[in-house]
């Protein structure tokens, strides 16, 4: 009985792992209702072989095959997460800010748990599927003149179900599955190898590069311009059925209480470089003007002289320049590329009250502490351009803050009760239905902060320019969502809004469905265009 549990078992683990797709929405017992031709070719690799090699190549193949189910998973994974597949030699980097995200939204200690957890698994697979395809070796040897007919018949029945092109659930019943892993991995390693020389050389390329400093935004010059990115802000939430009610109702009156301010607004879509996750792929893509999707471009772009938009304001040495950054918590170089003269980190804007998941401090909180550290200053003699992150919306959206007077945000300590009474973060994380719900929220609070600050503190020569850097994971905005992202700009002054009169943008704060659609890398050229700077490329 137990010799039999363990060889099924063990046919089971190999089957399951040749044949296991790298897709969720692909998890089901049809896609395992196939016949693996690279079972087949092992067989009758191991059927002759010595017993020692058979035994090492055996353990080997199944480590292989243990290696291949873990990379299955990432995929899984990442694409829940990111919108695509894990790359083997980029995305490594990547799973300590999953540690990190975790983290912050379950506890440390849970994090700690989760990440030795998971290794032990990885170790525990690869030696587990070793075992197995050890196991089944030995089985076939047993009987050598059985196990080379039925490989006969196997290979057989393999060709002509890939000959017919038979199908089972749509699905071609002779299975290549682990053959063209393999060979997508192996192009996704050669691409992204040729692909760091070929950004390299089009980051050296600029269109603005050597535009001279009293060229750049003179018809901007006296406005405060502030670029808020709100976190996960995504088409979804204002065209999602489960989703845009709220949003839109959000947004629609924000847009009347910024006009009875004296604001108005247009607006229209980007389809952001990111999804799901990654934000810094999305700011450093909108205010580059290049397509930075990968970790090794966002490097590429860091280290570059690229001009990014924040840093064509720095230049002119008409403005100050300023950074808000609540998510930062660590040493961040990449100011210098920014064109920030000063940065304020989570830790640097007087916060006292609690974290809300992986948000340091509410948006709220956030933006009265630039509003106290920098926007309201009288001592200034230049006027200010800002760079604001807004976090809130951060998954796992859960506790969300609330909006409190303006006048009572204080330290931050009267946000305690609210994160309190608030939703878990582990009671929502895992729930899709109450996931995308939350989110909703959390884009209405987002909103609301930052068109209320507008309302109170923005003055004739505010010029607000905010968009989301992302869509929200699959598993709020859909397995099929698009990347677009909002973006508005706002001002009091008419003459802001009519530069870009030309993009036929939607006004309001809600931009049409219908209403254009660029790159995410196009806005910086666009932007610098319609404010009045001249083109003087640098080939670097």
């Amino acid at each position: 009985m137990v010799w039999w549990t363990a060889t099924v078992l063990s046919l089971v683990l190999v089957l399951g792992a040749l044949l296991l797709p790298n897709r969720l929405f692909s998890l089901h017992v049809s896609g395992f209702v196939r016949l693996p031709g690279e079972a087949i070719i092992g067989a009758a690799v191991l059927l002759a072989l010595p017993r020692r090699p058979r035994v090492a190549l055996a353990a080997l193949a199944g480590a292989a095959l243990g290696a291949l189910t873990v990379l299955n998973v990432l995929d899984m994974q990442f694409m829940e997460y990111l919108g695509r597949d894990f790359n083997l030699v980029l995305d490594w980097s990547l799973l300590s800010d999953a540690q990190s995200y975790v983290a912050d939204s379950l506890g440390g200690a849970v994090a700690l748990a989760a990440s030795i957890g998971l290794a032990l698994l990885v170790v525990l697979i690869m030696v587990v599927m070793a075992l197995a395809t050890v196991r089944l070796s030995g089985l076939l040897v047993r009987d050598t003149r059985q196990a080379t007919r039925g490989t006969l018949i196997a290979g057989t029945a393999w060709i002509t179900c890939s000959v017919l092109g038979l199908q089972y659930a749509g699905l071609p019943v002779a299975s290549d599955r682990v053959v063209n892993t393999l060979a997508a991995e192996a192009k996704r390693v050669r691409d992204t190898v040729k692909d760091e020389a070929a950004f390299g050389k089009e980051a050296r390329y600029d269109t603005f590069g050597a535009t001279p400093a009293d060229q750049l935004v003179p018809d901007l010059r006296g406005k405060d311009v502030i670029f808020t990115f709100i976190e996960s802000y995504g088409r979804s939430a204002i065209e999602d059925a489960g989703m845009a009610p709220g949003v839109d109702r959000t947004l629609d009156s924000s847009t009347q209480a910024l006009a009875k301010a004296g604001f108005s607004a247009k607006s229209g879509w980007l389809t952001s470089a990111t999804y799901g996750g990654s934000s810094w792929l999305g700011h450093s893509t909108t205010l580059s003007g290049l397509w930075v999707s990968t970790q090794q471009r966002y490097r590429t772009v860091m280290a570059s002289d690229h001009l990014s938009l924040t840093k064509a304001f720095q230049k002119t040495g008409a403005w100050d320049t300023v950074g808000i950054m609540p998510g930062v918590q660590k040493g961040w170089p990449e100011a210098k590329f920014y064109g920030l003269d000063k940065v304020y980190n989570a830790f640097q804007m007087g916060y006292q009250g609690p974290k809300f998941s992986w948000s340091p401090m509410p948006d709220q909180y956030a933006l009265e502490a630039f509003q106290r550290l920098e926007h309201g200053r009288t001592d200034r003699d230049k006027p200010l351009m800002s760079e604001v992150i807004l976090t809130s919306s951060h998954q796992p959206w859960a506790p969300i803050p609330k909006m409190v007077g303006w006048d009572e945000v204080g330290d931050g300590s009267v946000f305690d009760g609210i994160q309190a009474s608030g939703e878990k973060a582990a009671d929502v994380i895992a729930d899709s239905a109450r996931s995308k719900t939350e989110y909703g929220k959390s884009i209405q609070y987002s909103v609301t902060a930052l068109t209320q600050w507008l309302e109170r503190y923005g003055t004739e020569d505010t010029v607000l320019v905010f968009l989301g850097d992302h869509q929200p994971i699959s598993r709020v905005s859909g397995n099929h969502a698009s990347r677009d992202v909002p973006v508005s700009i706002v001002a009091k002054d008419p003459k802001v809004l009519d530069k870009i009169a030309s993009w036929n943008w939607t006004d309001g704060l809600k931009p049409a469905h219908n209403a254009p659609v660029w790159k995410m890398s196009s806005f910086r050229d666009k932007f610098l265009t319609a404010y009045g700077s001249t083109p003087h490329p640098s080939k670097g």
